[in-house]
């Protein structure tokens, strides 16, 4: 799943896909409290036009927890507290739960401490970076949200130690999109031709999996015996590492959203790329798309909607999409 707007779909208001969402969830055998937690999470990745990481993984996550893979009532534990820092315990369950709390940790604690760092682990997938370090830049700090995952170590350096372990970095601005960076750090497939014209290419590529790798996967304990099967029942394959540095620690801050307001301007006045209309910072699009998204509702197309019936038919909850057919469209919404 590509995360470019969907050619043909129906449009589906936020409100309604969240409660549609938590209820797959409860159906998948999870609390209330936590299947609201996952529907918010998945939906505010949704609005931002990162599809693959949105609420189109709804039905795996559930297959996974009704197949006994993934734990759907997790115990989160808070293990070590120092300082500003701290240890979750995610129990087996979608790295979702642990990871919101703490990005929420971090961003309350670098406010008052300067700055802060936690790490999660024995959990599943985290899903989209973004969603954890924007919730830093909301409360003026600058945020950081890496995860990783265990993998075989095989083939060449490059999948032995990068894994496409995503990374964000979210920068707070005033009254320009805040400058979001969100991404896989393994972002080329590799071919001979391609790394003799651009060897550069594959060793940064390399050095940001590996960072990235022992950020949220090594530091996070994802190799501790007691997280890998058959030790553990659960597959508690992956961990995050979350930190937030408060702007006004360093300097004014209404001084630092003044320049970054006049960064972001410039550079979106500057000549775009080739073949492109409009010169845009990492995450000055995901904004535009968010006001979109949740004035005229949420693109899902004809696939997305499916995995989401797919997943009501198996947890025996009635879908509220086709009410939504009259929002029909049959090429990109943003076009």
């Amino acid at each position: 799943m590509g995360n470019l707007p969907p050619e043909a779909g129906i449009r589906v208001p936020p409100k309604t896909l969240r409660e549609f969402v938590q209820r797959l969830f409860v159906g998948g055998g999870m609390r209330d409290a936590d299947a609201l937690t996952m529907a918010e999470l998945l939906v505010a990745t949704d609005l931002r036009g990162v599809v693959s990481h949105g609420t189109w993984q709804t039905l795996g996550y559930v297959r996974m927890m009704r197949e006994g893979r993934v734990n759907p009532q997790p115990e989160i534990q808070v293990v070590t507290s120092r300082g500003a820092t701290r240890v979750y315990d995610g129990d087996g369950g979608m790295g979702h739960l642990p990871s919101i709390q703490a990005a929420r940790f971090v961003a309350t604690a670098a406010q008052e401490q300067g700055l802060a760092a936690a790490t999660t682990g024995n959990h599943f997938h985290f899903g989209g970076a973004g969603k954890y370090s924007r919730m830093a830049a909301a409360e003026g700090c600058i945020g950081i949200s890496v995860s990783s995952h265990r993998w075989p170590r095989q083939g060449m350096i490059l999948n032995a130690a990068n894994g496409a372990s995503p990374m964000s970095i979210a920068f707070p601005a005033r009254d320009q999109p805040p400058f979001v960076l969100d991404m896989a750090t393994s972002f080329a497939g590799f071919s001979e031709q391609d790394f003799e014209r651009a060897p550069f290419l594959y060793f940064k590529q390399l050095g940001l999996g590996a960072a990235a790798h022992v950020l949220g996967g090594i530091l996070a304990g994802i190799w501790n015996a007691d997280r890998i099967p058959p030790a553990s029942q659960w597959e508690s394959n992956q961990g995050g590492f979350f930190a937030a540095f408060a702007v006004d620690a360093f300097m004014d801050e209404e001084e630092f959203l003044t320049q970054m307001d006049r960064f972001v301007r410039e550079c979106r006045a500057a000549d775009p790329f080739p073949g492109h209309t409009e010169a845009e910072l990492p995450g000055n699009v995901e904004a535009r798309l968010e006001v979109e998204y949740a004035r005229d509702g949420i693109p899902v197309s004809d696939a997305h909607r499916e995995a989401l019936e797919t997943t009501a038919t198996e947890v025996g909850v009635g879908s509220p999409l086709a009410e939504y057919e009259h929002t029909r469209f049959e090429e990109s919404p943003t076009s």
